[in-house]
């Protein structure tokens, strides 16, 4: 059975192997153009900054150079039921100097498009198993965001050598380049 966190709720990870599924709709009051929602994954060293810019995975780097965190390519439109995006994450290939992996959610061109986070819903983050398909946890984001353009989240930290996760559901209006210039 599927822990559901809530905000700063917090699970050991037992699975060495994982699929962190994100989903999401858009409001019916939209802005009449399709939200391009993109997940995006920081591999943070101890000192809070990826551990070069190949771990910085998203849509234009889709395998982190360990081979440990792979995204399954962007969706455009986050149509549809279920999971928007995934990105397998394989901890046993992980580089070992990894203490970090941000889980982020940024609208692409959110500016130009006038849109954000307060004009999408059902919003989640979960990790399952990937060959029994069994949820292990789910993170439903039940905030409103009416002004941020980007959201992280959920974290997976190394803690005396196990892996955990933490719900983080903190949002941002500066997209993207906020992460990269925190996390980069």
């Amino acid at each position: 059975m599927a822990i559901n966190l809530e905000k700063g709720g917090r699970a050991n990870l037992s699975l060495p192997k994982f699929v962190i599924g994100l989903g999401w709709d858009a409001n019916s009051t939209s802005t009449g153009q399709d939200f391009d929602l993109d997940a995006s994954v920081f591999i943070l060293g101890e000192n809070g900054k990826c551990l070069s810019d190949e771990y910085f995975v998203f849509y234009n780097n889709l395998k982190s150079p360990d081979g440990a965190v792979q995204h399954l390519g962007d969706n455009l439109t986050g149509a549809g039921d279920g999971d928007d995006e995934s990105i397998h994450v394989d901890l046993s290939k992980i580089n070992p100097a990894t203490s970090e992996i941000r889980i982020v959610v940024t609208i692409h061109e959110a500016e130009k498009r006038r849109q954000n986070f307060g004009q999408v819903r059902n919003s989640f983050v979960r990790i399952y198993n990937p060959d029994t398909k069994e949820e292990f946890l789910k993170y439903e984001l039940e905030e409103d965001f009416s002004i941020e353009t980007a959201v992280e989240f959920g974290r997976i930290y190394k803690r005396n050598g196990e892996w955990k996760f933490e719900a983080i559901g903190t949002g941002q209006k500066g997209g993207l380049e906020d992460y990269l210039n925190k996390y980069v």
